[in-house]
C-alpha cells in the first residue's frame, strides 16, 4: 500500500508533530507533500528516509500547486491520499480526485466552536470545507468533540471516523541529564522552577495569561516553545511587566523530549482545543498539567490522567504559585498516555485505508 500525506506547512505544530510521529509506525510506504514551508519537522521526517516533496504553494489562491499536487500523486501511483490541515484539505482531496486516487482521507485536526487552525471561521471558510469533503471519501476526526462539530457543520456521521491522535510515550521518557543540558543550553537556572507553554504563538493559545503569571512568581521562569504571529506582542508584554528576563522564547524545535524534559509543570490555557496533543505528550514526560480545554483528556474517566488539573484561565496564576512552592516530582505515565498509544492510531488508520480500498475494488 502507497500512501501520500499531503501537508499545509511542517513547522513544529500539533499536527506536523502528529504526522511525524505516527510515520515511522505505518507498514504503508509513505511519501510527504507539503504544500507551503518546510521547517524542523520536514527535517525531522527527511532524515528518517521519508521523501519529502515541496510544493512551493505561496499563497490560497495558487492554483498552480494543484496541478503539480496532482501530477505528484500520478507519477507516484499512490494508493491513499491522506490529507492533514485545512488549506491540505481543500486542495489535497481536489488533486487525489484528478489523480483518480483509489482512497482519499483527510484528518481534521484543528476546528474549533469559533476557529479553525487560529482563523476565524466564516462562511465562506466553511462553505469551501464541505464542498471539498464531498470530494474525499472519509474525514478523520481527532476526538469525538471534534466529531460532533463536523456533523454540526452538515458532513454525515456515516463519512467521519474517529481517531484518537497518538503518542509515543517513549519518545517523551523524562531524562534528568537531558534536563540539565537543555536548561544550559536555554540559559535556565538549574535549580529554578519552570512553567512551559506548548504550542503555537497564537492568540488562541492565551499565553498572555501565563507571562502574566510570571509577575507574582519572582523566582520562576516561563518556557515558550513554538513561533506564531503574536511573539512580538507577548515579548512587548514581558518587558511592560518586567519579567522579560524570565521568560524565554524558544522558537521552534523538533525535540520535544527535551525541552518537556527541563519544565516542572506545563500550562495550556488555550480554552478551544480539538485534542490537546500537547498536554497528553507532557504527561508521558511525567509533568503535571493545567489546563483549560482538553478532549483527550476530557473525554476520559477521571482516574485515567490524576496528574492533569483543569483549571480556568483566571485560576492559573494560583495554581502555578501553589506548583511553585510545593516542587512535586515527576511523575509515572498514567493509565491516559497508554490509551493513546501511536500503534493504536496506527493501527486504526491503516485498517481505514484498507476499508477504503476495498470499497473501490468492488465498485470496479
Amino acid at each position: 500500500m502507497k500512501v501520500l500525506h499531503v501537508i499545509t506547512g511542517l513547522a513544529a505544530g500539533g499536527a506536523e508533530q502528529q504526522l511525524r510521529t505516527l510515520l515511522p509506525y505505518m507498514s504503508a510506504r509513505c511519501e510527504v507533500a507539503v504544500l507551503t514551508g518546510l521547517g524542523v519537522v520536514a527535517e525531522a521526517i527527511s532524515a528518517s528516509g521519508v521523501p519529502v516533496h515541496q510544493l512551493g504553494m505561496r499563497g490560497n489562491r495558487d492554483l498552480r500547486a494543484v496541478g503539480r499536487l496532482a501530477r505528484l500523486m500520478r507519477a507516484g501511483r499512490f494508493e491513499v491520499v491522506h490529507a492533514h490541515l485545512y488549506r491540505a484539505c481543500v486542495y489535497g482531496r481536489l488533486a487525489a480526485r484528478l489523480a483518480n486516487v483509489p482512497a482519499i482521507v483527510a484528518t481534521e485536526h484543528s476546528i474549533g466552536d469559533e476557529r479553525i487552525e487560529g482563523r476565524r471561521i466564516t462562511m465562506p471558510i466553511r462553505q469551501l470545507y464541505l464542498a471539498s469533503e464531498l470530494l474525499g471519501h472519509a474525514t478523520v476526526a481527532v476526538s469525538p468533540s471534534v466529531a460532533e462539530r463536523l456533523a454540526t457543520w452538515g458532513i454525515p456521521r456515516s463519512r467521519i471516523v474517529v481517531i484518537a491522535n497518538g503518542v509515543d510515550a517513549d519518545a517523551f521518557r523524562y531524562d534528568p541529564r537531558l534536563r540539565e543540558r537543555t536548561r544550559a543550553r536555554l540559559g535556565l537556572p538549574q535549580d529554578a522552577f519552570v512553567v512551559g507553554g506548548v504550542g503555537r504563538l497564537e492568540p488562541g493559545k492565551r499565553f498572555d495569561l501565563l507571562i502574566e503569571a510570571m509577575k507574582g512568581l519572582e523566582d520562576a521562569f516561563l518556557l515558550l516553545v513554538g513561533t506564531g504571529s503574536v511573539r512580538r506582542r507577548l515579548e512587548d508584554l514581558a518587558r511592560a511587566l518586567g519579567v522579560e528576563r524570565r521568560v524565554v522564547f524558544a522558537g521552534e524545535s523538533a525535540d520535544m523530549r527535551a525541552v518537556l524534559s527541563a519544565m516542572d509543570v506545563l500550562a495550556a490555557p488555550s480554552q478551544e482545543e480539538t485534542f490537546g496533543l500537547a498536554v497528553v505528550e507532557a504527561l508521558a514526560a511525567g509533568l503535571p498539567v493545567l489546563y483549560d480545554t482538553c478532549p483527550a483528556i476530557d473525554d476520559l474517566p477521571p482516574d485515567a490522567a490524576p496528574g492533569a488539573r483543569r483549571v480556568p484561565g483566571g485560576g492559573l496564576g494560583a495554581e502555578i504559585r501553589t506548583l511553585a512552592a510545593t516542587r512535586p516530582a515527576r511523575l509515572a505515565p498514567p493509565g491516559a498516555v497508554r490509551l493513546y498509544d501511536i500503534r493504536h492510531q496506527v493501527a486504526q488508520l491503516e485498517a481505514l485505508y484498507r476499508r477504503l480500498l476495498g470499497a473501490a475494488a468492488d465498485k470496479e
